[in-house]
Protein backbone atom coordinates (compact mmCIF):
# COMPACT_ATOMS: atom_id res chain seq x y z
CA UNK A 1 0.00 0.00 0.00
CA UNK A 2 1.34 3.43 -0.96
CA UNK A 3 0.75 6.10 1.67
CA UNK A 4 1.35 9.85 1.78
CA UNK A 5 1.81 11.58 5.15
CA UNK A 6 0.92 15.27 5.46
CA UNK A 7 2.13 16.47 8.87
CA UNK A 8 4.05 19.62 9.85
CA UNK A 9 5.57 18.20 13.04
CA UNK A 10 8.54 16.06 12.00
CA UNK A 11 8.62 13.98 15.20
CA UNK A 12 4.91 13.18 14.86
CA UNK A 13 5.36 12.26 11.20
CA UNK A 14 8.26 9.92 11.97
CA UNK A 15 6.29 8.26 14.77
CA UNK A 16 3.30 7.75 12.46
CA UNK A 17 5.55 6.22 9.80
CA UNK A 18 7.12 3.89 12.39
CA UNK A 19 3.70 2.72 13.64
CA UNK A 20 2.45 2.12 10.09
CA UNK A 21 5.44 -0.07 9.27
CA UNK A 22 5.05 -1.98 12.54
CA UNK A 23 1.45 -2.74 11.56
CA UNK A 24 2.24 -3.61 7.94
CA UNK A 25 5.84 -3.94 6.75
CA UNK A 26 4.68 -3.80 3.13
CA UNK A 27 3.47 -0.21 3.47
CA UNK A 28 5.43 2.27 1.39
CA UNK A 29 5.49 5.88 2.60
CA UNK A 30 5.92 7.90 -0.58
CA UNK A 31 6.63 11.25 1.05
CA UNK A 32 6.17 13.31 4.21
CA UNK A 33 4.89 16.82 3.47
CA UNK A 34 4.36 19.66 5.92
CA UNK A 35 2.21 22.28 4.21
CA UNK A 36 -0.74 22.92 1.90
CA UNK A 37 1.60 24.30 -0.77
CA UNK A 38 3.93 21.28 -0.67
CA UNK A 39 1.02 18.85 -0.80
CA UNK A 40 -0.68 20.58 -3.74
CA UNK A 41 2.62 20.65 -5.66
CA UNK A 42 3.37 16.99 -4.89
CA UNK A 43 -0.09 15.78 -5.87
CA UNK A 44 0.07 17.86 -9.03
CA UNK A 45 3.19 16.07 -10.23
CA UNK A 46 2.75 12.53 -8.84
CA UNK A 47 0.19 9.76 -9.09
CA UNK A 48 -2.24 9.69 -6.19
CA UNK A 49 -1.31 7.34 -3.31
CA UNK A 50 -3.64 4.62 -2.09
CA UNK A 51 -4.25 6.50 1.16
CA UNK A 52 -3.30 9.83 2.77
CA UNK A 53 -2.78 10.49 6.47
CA UNK A 54 -3.37 14.22 6.84
CA UNK A 55 -2.95 16.52 9.81
CA UNK A 56 -5.55 19.31 9.87
CA UNK A 57 -3.43 22.16 11.27
CA UNK A 58 -0.51 22.65 8.89
CA UNK A 59 2.23 25.27 8.78
CA UNK A 60 0.34 27.40 6.24
CA UNK A 61 -3.28 26.85 7.30
CA UNK A 62 -5.96 24.17 7.63
CA UNK A 63 -5.45 21.20 5.32
CA UNK A 64 -9.02 21.50 4.04
CA UNK A 65 -7.52 24.17 1.78
CA UNK A 66 -5.85 21.39 -0.22
CA UNK A 67 -9.26 20.29 -1.47
CA UNK A 68 -9.91 23.82 -2.74
CA UNK A 69 -6.71 23.74 -4.80
CA UNK A 70 -6.72 20.28 -6.35
CA UNK A 71 -9.17 17.48 -7.10
CA UNK A 72 -8.39 14.58 -4.81
CA UNK A 73 -9.97 11.16 -5.28
CA UNK A 74 -8.06 8.92 -2.89
CA UNK A 75 -9.30 8.37 0.69
CA UNK A 76 -7.94 10.40 3.60
CA UNK A 77 -7.53 9.64 7.29
CA UNK A 78 -7.31 12.89 9.23
CA UNK A 79 -5.18 13.26 12.35
CA UNK A 80 -5.58 16.20 14.72
CA UNK A 81 -5.46 17.28 18.33
CA UNK A 82 -8.87 18.98 18.02
CA UNK A 83 -12.19 17.16 17.70
CA UNK A 84 -14.20 20.16 16.45
CA UNK A 85 -13.04 19.52 12.87
CA UNK A 86 -14.69 16.10 12.63
CA UNK A 87 -17.79 17.17 10.75
CA UNK A 88 -15.81 19.19 8.22
CA UNK A 89 -13.44 16.26 7.71
CA UNK A 90 -16.22 13.89 6.73
CA UNK A 91 -17.49 16.33 4.12
CA UNK A 92 -14.39 15.59 2.03
CA UNK A 93 -12.65 12.27 1.29
CA UNK A 94 -12.24 11.17 4.88
CA UNK A 95 -12.79 7.56 5.93
CA UNK A 96 -11.61 8.10 9.51
CA UNK A 97 -10.61 10.74 12.02
CA UNK A 98 -7.90 10.08 14.61
CA UNK A 99 -7.20 12.27 17.60
CA UNK A 100 -3.56 12.84 18.57
CA UNK A 101 -1.56 11.33 20.01
CA UNK A 102 -2.43 8.48 17.64
CA UNK A 103 -2.04 5.05 19.24
CA UNK A 104 -1.22 1.83 17.45
CA UNK A 105 -4.59 0.16 18.05
CA UNK A 106 -6.55 3.10 16.63
CA UNK A 107 -4.22 3.30 13.66
CA UNK A 108 -4.62 -0.42 12.96
CA UNK A 109 -8.40 0.00 13.16
CA UNK A 110 -8.27 2.79 10.56
CA UNK A 111 -6.21 0.62 8.22
CA UNK A 112 -8.72 -2.23 8.63
CA UNK A 113 -11.49 0.19 7.69
CA UNK A 114 -9.54 1.17 4.58
CA UNK A 115 -9.02 -2.48 3.55
CA UNK A 116 -12.67 -3.25 4.16
CA UNK A 117 -13.73 -0.44 1.86
CA UNK A 118 -11.13 -1.46 -0.70
CA UNK A 119 -12.91 -4.69 -1.55
CA UNK A 120 -11.32 -5.26 -4.94
CA UNK A 121 -7.58 -5.59 -5.19
CA UNK A 122 -7.29 -3.73 -8.49
CA UNK A 123 -10.05 -1.20 -7.90
CA UNK A 124 -8.98 2.24 -9.14
CA UNK A 125 -10.99 4.22 -6.62
CA UNK A 126 -12.54 3.50 -3.29
CA UNK A 127 -16.27 3.98 -3.01
CA UNK A 128 -16.37 6.42 -0.10
CA UNK A 129 -19.61 5.98 1.84
CA UNK A 130 -21.88 8.97 2.23
CA UNK A 131 -22.24 9.87 5.88
CA UNK A 132 -25.31 11.30 7.54
CA UNK A 133 -23.58 14.35 9.02
CA UNK A 134 -26.12 14.84 11.80
CA UNK A 135 -25.85 11.21 12.94
CA UNK A 136 -22.08 11.36 12.65
CA UNK A 137 -21.98 14.44 14.87
CA UNK A 138 -24.00 12.68 17.55
CA UNK A 139 -21.86 9.55 17.31
CA UNK A 140 -18.67 11.56 17.70
CA UNK A 141 -20.10 13.65 20.50
CA UNK A 142 -19.37 16.90 18.68
CA UNK A 143 -22.93 18.04 17.91
CA UNK A 144 -22.22 20.98 20.20
CA UNK A 145 -18.76 22.22 19.21
CA UNK A 146 -16.47 23.48 21.95
CA UNK A 147 -15.24 26.95 21.14
CA UNK A 148 -12.10 28.64 22.39
CA UNK A 149 -12.74 30.27 25.78
CA UNK A 150 -9.44 32.04 26.36
CA UNK A 151 -6.07 32.70 24.73
CA UNK A 152 -2.73 32.57 26.52
CA UNK A 153 -0.33 35.39 25.60
CA UNK A 154 3.27 36.09 26.57
CA UNK A 155 4.94 39.48 26.79
CA UNK A 156 8.44 39.57 28.22
CA UNK A 157 8.46 37.09 31.08
CA UNK A 158 4.76 37.59 31.80
CA UNK A 159 2.19 34.96 30.78
CA UNK A 160 -1.46 35.94 30.81
CA UNK A 161 -4.74 34.19 29.91
CA UNK A 162 -7.21 36.45 28.09
CA UNK A 163 -10.92 35.65 28.04
CA UNK A 164 -12.38 35.51 24.52
CA UNK A 165 -15.29 37.69 25.68
CA UNK A 166 -12.75 40.50 26.16
CA UNK A 167 -11.43 40.29 22.58
CA UNK A 168 -12.59 42.88 20.03
CA UNK A 169 -10.87 41.40 16.99
CA UNK A 170 -7.83 39.58 15.64
CA UNK A 171 -5.74 40.95 12.79
CA UNK A 172 -2.63 40.08 10.82
CA UNK A 173 0.19 42.55 10.20
CA UNK A 174 3.60 41.71 8.73
CA UNK A 175 2.83 37.98 9.06
CA UNK A 176 2.14 38.32 12.81
CA UNK A 177 -1.35 37.77 14.24
CA UNK A 178 -2.43 40.22 16.94
CA UNK A 179 -5.33 40.11 19.38
CA UNK A 180 -6.96 43.47 20.08
CA UNK A 181 -8.82 43.72 23.38
CA UNK A 182 -11.92 45.82 24.02
CA UNK A 183 -9.92 47.85 26.54
CA UNK A 184 -7.52 48.94 23.78
CA UNK A 185 -4.45 46.74 24.37
CA UNK A 186 -3.06 44.41 21.68
CA UNK A 187 -0.96 41.25 22.04
CA UNK A 188 0.69 38.96 19.48
CA UNK A 189 -0.70 35.41 19.53
CA UNK A 190 0.68 32.07 18.38
CA UNK A 191 -2.39 31.09 16.34
CA UNK A 192 -3.05 31.70 12.65
CA UNK A 193 -6.27 33.42 11.62
CA UNK A 194 -7.29 30.18 9.86
CA UNK A 195 -6.97 28.30 13.15
CA UNK A 196 -8.82 30.97 15.13
CA UNK A 197 -11.62 31.09 12.58
CA UNK A 198 -12.29 27.41 13.24
CA UNK A 199 -12.00 27.67 17.03
CA UNK A 200 -14.19 30.74 17.67
CA UNK A 201 -17.98 30.94 17.91
CA UNK A 202 -19.17 31.87 14.38
CA UNK A 203 -22.19 33.65 15.83
CA UNK A 204 -19.84 36.19 17.43
CA UNK A 205 -16.72 36.25 15.21
CA UNK A 206 -16.47 36.60 11.44
CA UNK A 207 -13.48 36.59 9.06
CA UNK A 208 -14.14 39.66 6.88
CA UNK A 209 -10.94 39.24 4.84
CA UNK A 210 -7.52 37.62 5.02
CA UNK A 211 -6.30 40.07 7.67
CA UNK A 212 -9.26 40.54 10.03
CA UNK A 213 -11.39 38.29 12.23
CA UNK A 214 -13.81 40.56 14.06
CA UNK A 215 -16.20 40.38 17.01
CA UNK A 216 -19.73 41.50 16.10
CA UNK A 217 -19.79 43.78 19.13
CA UNK A 218 -16.58 45.56 18.04
CA UNK A 219 -18.30 47.06 14.98
CA UNK A 220 -18.81 50.79 15.53
CA UNK A 221 -19.81 51.90 12.03
CA UNK A 222 -20.15 50.48 8.52
CA UNK A 223 -20.21 52.31 5.20
CA UNK A 224 -20.52 51.12 1.62
CA UNK A 225 -17.03 51.00 0.12
CA UNK A 226 -17.82 49.69 -3.35
CA UNK A 227 -20.59 47.77 -5.08
CA UNK A 228 -20.26 44.79 -2.74
CA UNK A 229 -17.59 45.67 -0.15
CA UNK A 230 -18.17 47.25 3.25
CA UNK A 231 -15.72 49.42 5.19
CA UNK A 232 -15.90 48.81 8.93
CA UNK A 233 -14.90 51.14 11.73
CA UNK A 234 -13.82 49.07 14.70
CA UNK A 235 -13.82 49.84 18.40
CA UNK A 236 -11.10 50.10 19.55
CA UNK A 237 -9.76 51.61 16.31
CA UNK A 238 -7.08 49.89 14.25
CA UNK A 239 -4.43 51.56 12.09
CA UNK A 240 -5.11 49.01 9.33
CA UNK A 241 -8.20 49.41 7.16
CA UNK A 242 -10.85 46.77 7.78
CA UNK A 243 -12.85 46.21 4.60
CA UNK A 244 -14.86 43.10 3.80
CA UNK A 245 -13.47 41.22 0.81
CA UNK A 246 -15.59 40.81 -2.29
CA UNK A 247 -15.64 37.02 -1.82
CA UNK A 248 -16.91 37.27 1.77
CA UNK A 249 -19.28 40.22 1.48
CA UNK A 250 -22.38 38.09 0.83
CA UNK A 251 -21.64 35.83 3.81
CA UNK A 252 -20.81 38.88 5.90
CA UNK A 253 -24.19 40.46 5.22
CA UNK A 254 -25.92 37.18 6.08
CA UNK A 255 -23.88 37.00 9.30
CA UNK A 256 -24.86 40.56 10.23
CA UNK A 257 -28.52 39.68 9.81
CA UNK A 258 -28.14 36.56 11.94
CA UNK A 259 -28.62 33.99 9.18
Amino acid sequence: MKILIVEDESATARRLQKLLLEIDADIQVLAILESIAQTVNWLGSNAEPDLIFMDINLSDGLSFGIFDEIELNCPVIFTTAYDQYAIQAFKVNSIDYLLKPVNKDSLAGSLRKYHKLHTRENEAQIDIPKFDIAKLALALGVSKPTFLKRVVVRYGEIIKAIEIKDVAYFYSDEKIVFMALKEGKSYPVDFTLDHLEQRLDPDIFFRINRKFLINYYSIEKMISYSKSRIKITLNPPCELESISSTERSGEFKDWLSGK
